[in-house]
């Protein structure tokens, strides 16, 4: 999962675009980046593996000069975690243009096979969102019908991306002079809003991964980009935009509410925090149905997703809630990092439990779903060093039992803990007394809640393996497998020492 966003202003937006990243940091703590444009048409690139905080100093910032710009925060789905990595991504033909993007292309091969034969397009990493890129370039290249390009041009090449891409993505791209373009896959499966902000010398345009972006910069949402649709951003401040596609469904990530999204964004016009809400209502309910033999002492979160299910879990079984482990806000988020052993040493790093909430009694944890089941079974360890006397454990998601194709990185199936397990089994495996996972049905209508949202289908693939492109053959996850299992995460980073630097890329 990545975060991106994309500024047009009156002014410098080297800060806001910092601050942007810093608020969509949840969405990758492996590299950051950001491009700037001035008025000459210069470009400003400064990129690096780390945190915002860590990526950007002072120094940085003033290099990043111009009035609009591109930002990204990432962690690796393909490819591997080098620097040559980090986005965002630049070409030079046409026009010099740059591109940020969150997603996962399911026909990225064959498209870097088409780009090289046919188009004689260079591919210099493993990455995906620079095969987007170049799609995207040679499609405006192809589609433009004068030297001076328009907003039809922009429309046009869209179109073009979405006939030749498949998967879910949602990019952000700047062209020198001209302006920012923002567009999302034709199922909507990754997610993009944008807003406007009133300036004295007109008004100012943001894109970004979630609503909270905006929020916290002072623009006022307008709406999500719609499917197959493009959003152009012109450097004057004019706003234009298009369905770029025949064929669209929206069919969001369920797994965005679930865990990535923070609390208070608004995705697909479906609050977040609320949705939470209502997962804690139908697990609370599904607990009473299967654990109505058991008496628990206390409702636990497992830090921090799965707070405002677990609060609302426990207010509908009339059980008392409380903290009971103490985060180290430091420590990133331990399933997409590389290895079970820096995962291991991450998780008792991570959290620490506060022993007098254990002691003596029945705790019920929840977390928000459970995926390779690491750090579901130190917990459980840990909830029983503190004295517990049973410790119960509830998901607010259904069991993972299969891989993420379209943008998160949920390891090779063969290292979910739930593939190939029953409900039972895995409870056995993380060592809790029970295990109760939400149903797939009620997470539907906890996060739908039918009448109020225009969601035609969700993204259930991880739970199911209804894959919506409808492109997803057994091949391709054996081959998908092969490539993300963490041997081969090893193996790749060991040999990453190629760095190529960006222009003007200020290290």
């Amino acid at each position: 999962m990545c975060g991106i966003v994309g500024i047009v202003a009156s002014s410098p937006v080297n800060q806001s675009l910092y601050d942007a990243l810093q608020v969509l940091q949840h969405r990758g703590q492996d590299a950051a980046g950001i491009m700037t444009c001035d008025e000459q048409g210069r470009l400003h690139l400064r990129k690096d593996n780390g945190l915002a905080r860590d990526v950007f100093d002072n120094e940085h910032m003033i290099s990043l000069t111009g009035n609009m710009g591109i930002g990204h925060v990432r962690y690796p789905t393909a490819g591997c975690s080098s620097s040559a990595e980090a986005q965002p991504f630049y070409v030079n033909s046409p026009y010099g243009i740059s591109l940020a993007h969150n997603g996962n292309l399911t026909n990225a091969a064959e498209i870097k096979r088409e780009l090289f034969r046919e188009d004689r397009r260079h591919i210099n990493t493993d990455s995906d969102s620079e095969i987007l890129l170049n799609v995207f370039a040679h499609e405006l290249m192809e589609n433009t019908r004068s030297l001076k390009i328009d907003e039809n041009d922009i429309f046009r090449a869209v179109e073009g991306v979405h006939r030749r891409c498949r998967g879910g993505y949602a990019a952000v791209a700047m062209i020198p002079g001209y302006g920012v373009v923002a567009f999302r896959d034709t199922n909507g499966i990754r997610p993009a809003v944008f807003g406007v902000r009133d300036a004295e010398t007109g008004p100012e345009l943001m894109v970004a991964s979630e609503s909270v972006a905006l929020d916290t910069l002072g623009f006022e949402r307008v709406r999500d980009i719609e499917p197959g649709e493009a959003i152009v951003f012109t450097a004057d401040g004019k706003l234009y935009s298009k369905k770029c596609a025949e064929q669209t469904q929206r069919s969001p990530c369920l797994f965005e509410f679930v865990y990535f999204a923070r609390p208070d964004s608004v995705i697909d016009d479906i609050f977040v925090h609320k949705a939470r809400l209502r997962m804690g209502k139908k697990l609370a309910k599904k607990i009473q149905r299967v654990m109505s033999d058991e008496k628990i002492d206390v409702v636990i979160p497992i830090p921090d997703t799965s707070r405002t299910s677990a609060m609302s879990l426990a207010e509908n079984l009339g059980v008392r809630f409380t903290e009971g482990f103490i985060k180290n806000r430091y420590i990133g988020r331990t399933f997409i990092m590389p290895g079970q052993t820096k995962r291991k040493k991450s998780v008792r790093q991570k959290l620490n439990p506060i022993d007098v909430e254990f002691k003596g009694k029945n705790v019920l944890l929840v977390d928000d779903s459970i995926v390779r089941g690491t750090t579901s079974k130190q917990i459980v360890e840990m909830a029983r060093a503190a004295g517990a006397k049973k410790v119960f454990f509830a998901s607010a998601a259904p069991a993972v039992r299969y891989p993420n194709v379209y943008g998160i990185d949920m390891p090779a199936a063969t290292e979910l803990v739930a593939h190939g397990r029953t409900d039972d089994e895995v409870g056995d495996w993380i060592g809790a007394d029970k295990l109760v996972y939400q149903d797939l049905k009620d997470l539907i209508d906890a996060v739908q809640k039918k009448g109020k949202t225009h969601v035609d289908r969700f993204d259930t693939s991880v739970f199911n393996g209804e894959y919506v492109t409808g492109d997803v053959t057994e091949q391709y996850l054996a081959d998908l497998e092969a490539a993300r299992n963490d041997t081969a995460k090893s193996e790749r980073d060991a040999g990453k020492g190629i760095n190529v630097v960006g222009l003007h890329n200020h290290a």
